[in-house]
């Protein structure tokens, strides 16, 4: 099943006035497939997602599932009347209730155990809780909770399962395991998920698409290939390839920046001429060479094979470059990127 959002905005009312918390949202989570939410705090990504679903009512624009009409102005059932599951950041159990009748609850025979025996004992094995459903969540760990989560949420079969960092609160190890089994889980079953995460590696890692969303709209929406490949702002690139932005002006056949003039054969694809523009470069496609006059090595982070150095200009501008050649603080170097490493945007 499909989740489609056509034309979304919302505003909220605050002390300084109205404030847009989306403009003109538009876009399908694919049936079975793993759409995240990605930006920062503000985005408007959790917002959308309480639009979805039902924890607020929609002000413009529509939400369907599969085609058919779910919620638009005037039109907001409520969370338990929708064809949705749900997965917060704490887990959101109940303390009173075992691990098995939180499962049970969302079952058509709610709070039952009874029939449901099997289905519940299915799932416990399902998400790696066998033999668990007799304890209470306080008697389990940060990612069991989590995983007894996603079973109370899946055991009714959801058309669309909506989880709102649900990795946030584990620590990084477990949160992989917990995004790589997850990932599985709903594969195997086909179910439409919208996840949201501030976690760019989070997203590349589970995803099968995502929206990277910036103040209130979607800035790009594609497969983890093509935000990591084929960025189409410079703030894309720096969240997906690590790369830094490094402001510029063309002059001729030359880039002028504060870490000095770089070539423009430096820069994949054309530039337009006499242009501000915002480039994007990485640190292992940087290379130094010894200047007196150059930026000063103000910080030697070794990492293995290669070193991190932090360089800056006489301006207070900083750069890293990845170096295996051994270098000390307080050197200086002229940093000119490899031809054809750099991406160039026209300013905005």
């Amino acid at each position: 099943m499909s989740l489609e959002f056509r034309h979304i905005a919302h505003a909220y009312t605050g002390r300084t006035g109205r404030v847009e918390a989306l403009s003109d949202i538009a876009f399908t989570a694919p049936s079975g497939k793993i759409t995240c939410l990605l930006g920062s705090s503000g985005s408007g990504k959790s917002t959308l997602l309480n639009l979805a679903a039902g924890l607020l009512p929609v002000q413009a624009g529509t939400i369907s599932v599969d085609g058919n009409e779910m919620a638009a102005p005037g039109i907001n059932p409520p969370p338990e009347a929708r064809p949705v599951g749900l997965v917060f950041q704490d887990g959101a159990l109940f303390p009173h209730m075992t691990i098995a009748k939180n499962i049970a609850f969302g079952l058509p025979r709610s709070g039952s155990i009874g029939g449901d025996e099997a289905l519940i004992e299915e799932w416990l094995e399902r998400v790696g809780l066998t033999g668990l459903g007799p304890r209470f969540p306080h008697e389990l760990s940060g990612g069991q909770q989590q995983r007894a989560s996603l079973a109370r949420a899946m055991a009714p079969e959801p058309q669309v399962l909506l989880m709102d960092e649900p990795f946030a609160s584990v620590d990084i190890v477990l949160r992989r395991r917990l995004r790589r089994d997850c990932r599985r889980l709903l594969r195997e079953a086909g179910t439409t998920t919208i996840l949201v995460t501030h976690d760019p590696e989070e997203a590349l890692d589970i995803a099968d698409q995502i929206a990277v969303m910036e103040s209130g709209c979607i800035i790009q929406f594609g497969t983890p290939e093509d935000l990591h490949e084929r960025p189409t702002t410079p703030s894309v690139g720096a969240i997906f390839g690590g790369a830094q932005i490094v402001s510029a002006t063309r002059k001729g056949d030359a880039l002028i920046t504060s870490m000095g003039a770089w070539p423009l054969s430096c820069v994949a694809g054309d530039v337009p001429e006499e242009a501000e523009l915002d480039l994007l470069v990485h640190a292992e496609t940087l290379g130094c060479v010894a200047d007196p006059q150059g930026l000063e090595v103000v910080d030697v982070h070794p990492l293995g094979v290669a070193s991190r150095l932090l360089l800056q200009s006489v301006q207070g501008e900083e750069i890293t470059v990845q170096s295996t050649a051994p270098v000390e603080e307080g050197a200086r170097y002229r940093v000119v990127p490899h031809a054809g490493s750099v991406r160039a945007f026209l300013k905005t």
